[in-house]
């Protein structure tokens, strides 16, 4: 499924949480997280819509090569002695600039996401939030992993819930677990509607669970993709104003 179709259901299902859930105060912010959930298991895609939201400076990472090279060489010629080991300097600073040149695209992103990750982990443990670190480790390590594996399980969805559950206990802001997950499930939800499916269980079980209605890119698969998205916000919509009592 597209990830405009994810974040469309992510946004309605924050809609039905606020908007439904006894002792869940109706939020904004709420429903963006419920959003913004609905697209963290496409991670391990590249070229998915948060993807390139999160690796959007992913230039940088060719920089910071360039910059390791010039680093190099710049020692190397500066305080070293010509012999083997300047030798060695100037193939290290070849080799940086060499990798800065020839990264593109997916690749450069996946770095800029590990980067982008791990700063966060490092953030997470100097103001001793446990829940900032575990969200860095899952956008770093998600990059590499296949498209549709560990991100797309029910393991996953647990361990992005307890991030919101430990949000939660540290912010004080009642319900963060609530949207984080059920945004995160509706994506696995949604994937399961596709021809490829999901194999919720891995590495337990390989089996992809699946009601194949949708080919993902495809004119007629749009078109269901569109369907779901309204019959959903309109079967919610409903369901709150009747829950609201107008």
């Amino acid at each position: 499924m597209r990830g405009s179709s994810h974040l469309a259901i992510g946004l309605i299902t924050g809609v039905a949480i606020a908007g439904l859930v006894p002792g869940i105060p109706f939020s904004l912010p709420g429903i963006a997280l419920a959003g913004f959930s609905s697209l963290a298991p496409d991670l391990d895609h590249p070229d998915s819509r948060l993807s390139k939201r999160l690796g959007f400076s992913q230039n940088y990472v060719r920089w910071a090569f360039a910059a390791g090279a010039l680093a190099l060489g710049a020692y190397a010629y500066l305080r070293l002695v010509p012999g083997a080991e300047q030798r060695l300097y100037y193939t290290a600073a070849l080799a940086f600039g060499l990798i800065g040149v020839g990264m593109q695209g997916g690749s450069a992103r996946r770095l800029a996401l590990l980067f982008t990750g791990l700063g966060t982990v490092v953030a997470g443990l100097y103001t001793e939030q446990l829940w900032l670190s575990l969200l860095g480790t899952f956008v770093a390590l998600a990059p590499f992993t296949s498209h549709r594996s560990w991100t797309h399980t029910i393991w996953a969805t647990a361990l992005w819930t307890y991030i919101g559950y430990l949000a939660d206990q540290h912010l004080g802001w009642h319900g963060v677990a609530l949207f984080a997950g059920s945004g995160y499930l509706s994506h696995i939800v949604a994937d399961t509607l596709t021809k490829a499916g999901v194999r919720w269980f891995l590495p337990i079980s390989e089996f992809s669970f699946k009601i194949p209605l949708i080919s993902t890119g495809s004119a007629t698969g749009n078109m269901l993709e569109i369907a779901i998205c309204a019959g959903y916000a309109m079967l919610v919509l409903g369901l709150v104003v009747g829950h609201m009592g107008f």
